[in-house]
């Protein structure tokens, strides 16, 4: 999905962090919606391919099929679907629950805690929201583990949303009136451009942290909005939280 909007999108190489007033009235937003995997964490961490690779035996144990035929059709559900669990529910009627606590046992000390982000997030005001595809559970894992579980005021999971995954618009929604989200007075980060979108069309300011795969880059300079681009989300935040 896109928006089209008259003010381009960043290009993937442009330096568009924000200027002091941009940063001082960033720091004033009520509500800050951060995605988990990649967002929080740095890619560099690979722990996604570990649950990559756990979406890839529950398929191939739930068909009865080979890891190479299996992640094909992994790859296949997650393009039509904007994930593979929404493609086996849709196709397969699998259990969301079970396939949620397989691909989500993983382990997760590759992730190093970050005293900056955590610093940032405490001294930044409003409320503070984690937005993502995969579940309470692992967010919960990976959030305790960079020490900033205690920052946030809420999680809002797949199951939260239906089992209905971004950019699909309608978590957005509910996102907004389950929490009480004025849009305006709100800003989401994402390492995933397209899943901005739904952001930006409801009013609220949007924060792509660049990714360097195509699934990630995807509706760059095409249509979907991106208020600011940033590298380092922790020194980015500091920088915005004042510190």
């Amino acid at each position: 999905m896109t928006v089209p909007t008259s003010q381009a999108a960043p290009a993937p190489d442009a330096t568009p962090n924000p200027v002091p007033d941009q940063m001082a009235a960033l720091r004033g937003r009520a509500v800050w919606i951060f995605d988990l995997d990649n967002t929080l964490y740095p890619a560099s961490c690979n722990l996604f391919a570990q649950v990559d690779r756990r979406i890839n035996e529950f398929i191939a144990a739930h068909f009865n099929i080979g890891m190479d035929e299996a992640r094909v059709r992994q790859k296949q559900f997650f393009r039509e679907y904007g994930t593979t669990l929404r493609g086996l529910m849709t196709e397969h009627d699998v259990d969301p629950v079970a396939y949620m606590d397989y691909v989500h046992d993983i382990d997760v000390t590759g992730v190093q805690p970050s005293a900056l982000l955590a610093d940032a997030l405490g001294r930044l005001p409003g409320r503070k929201i984690i937005h993502t595809n995969g579940s309470v559970r692992h967010a919960e894992n990976v959030a305790g583990r960079l020490g900033i579980l205690d920052r946030f005021d809420a999680v809002f999971d797949i199951a939260a949303g239906g089992y209905v995954p971004k950019p699909d618009p309608r978590p957005y929604g509910m996102l907004v009136e389950r929490y009480g989200v004025a849009p305006a007075d709100a800003c989401m980060v994402e390492d995933i451009a397209r899943n901005l979108a739904p952001a930006h069309a409801l009013g609220m300011t949007t924060v792509w942290v660049r990714g360097e795969q195509e699934y990630e880059k995807a509706g760059v300079g095409a249509g979907v909005h991106i208020d600011h681009t940033v590298d380092d989300l922790p020194s980015w935040l500091a920088a915005v939280a004042g510190l």
